[in-house]
């Protein structure tokens, strides 16, 4: 993942969740599941990252997740329509 983050040029800071405590403790049910913080590390975006059909982006243009990020840097808010994620269930283990 490190080496695959160089890569593509990540700006952002990414977690392996080895464990998945952290998955839990935002009770995170597929991947990828998106959170969106304001400043005060308020939750305000737990949605997709936009619409698919087939793995393929429906319409052009800005993501719902970039859109809303965006919106929660101007406003301190996220946008009141969210939808949630869609994506492979999260395989628990178990000890």
């Amino acid at each position: 993942m490190i080496k695959f983050s160089h890569e593509n040029y990540f700006n952002f800071p990414y977690l392996h969740d080895e464990n998945q405590e952290i998955a839990k403790a935002y009770e995170a049910v597929c991947t990828p599941d998106f959170f969106g913080y304001n400043k005060n590390l308020e939750l305000q975006y737990r949605g997709r990252l936009r619409e698919l059909k087939k793995f393929i982006p429906v319409k052009d243009g800005e993501s719902d997740l970039l859109t809303a990020m965006k919106e929660i840097a101007k406003t301190g808010k996220g946008p009141e329509d969210q939808i949630p994620s869609a994506g492979c269930g999260i395989k628990w283990k178990y000890d």
